[in-house]
């Protein structure tokens, strides 16, 4: 029996950013050395790394510098990319609220973007919002499941946890929790039609 239904957030609630070629520029990089830096960071980023630091660590790949009102300002434009949500998404999520069914979100993301996530108007439908940066370990690492399922107050079979990337699906996996690989909206209803009437 289903207790809990949790969201990953990023091309799962939100769309892909589009904001990389923005950043490319303020570091005056060509976009795709700079997405390959961008993405090489990552991890350390949504671990709860700083974001200066963050952001020197992407332009010391690049041979760039980076000073605080730059870091700022990169910060700011990688926050708004990712904060444009997918409508059918919403609209399943605001069905599942309306129905009662307990939902949590479990992102990889910076301390920053959690910050801006929790205001925005999505965030109540949530009754746990936890994001990598807090935590301070990231999916697929086996201690994200353990908080997870501490915070829920929940055995693992209880939970069905959506993600677009297959290693957060195996770590789900393996950790004992129901997961899906998330395609559309479309297709994550169906499953929960099923698996909420069962």
């Amino acid at each position: 029996m289903l207790s809990w239904i949790v969201f990953d957030y990023g091309e799962v609630i939100s769309r892909r950013t589009t904001a990389l070629p923005e950043l490319a520029s303020l570091l005056d990089a060509e976009p795709a050395r700079f997405e390959e830096a961008y993405w090489a960071e990552r991890a350390e980023y949504d671990a709860g790394l700083p974001d200066a630091d963050y952001w020197r660590a992407v332009a010391a790949r690049l041979g760039r510098s980076v000073d605080d009102s730059l870091a700022q300002r990169l910060t700011s434009v990688d926050v708004d990319g990712w904060m444009s949500v997918e409508p059918g998404t919403l609209a399943l999520l605001e069905d599942l609220h309306r129905r009662g069914v307990p939902l949590a979100l479990l992102s990889n993301a910076s301390t920053t973007f959690a910050r801006a996530a929790e205001r925005k108007p999505w965030a109540r439908y949530f009754e746990h919002l936890l994001f990598s940066g807090d935590l301070r370990v990231i999916k697929p690492q086996p201690q994200i499941w353990r908080t997870l399922l501490d915070t829920l107050r929940a055995e693992p079979e209880e939970c069905l946890f959506f993600d677009d990337r297959e290693d957060n699906i195996t770590g789900a996996r393996e950790a004992g929790l129901n997961a899906e690989l998330w395609h559309s909206p479309t297709h994550a209803r169906t499953l929960l039609d099923q698996q909420l009437a069962a």
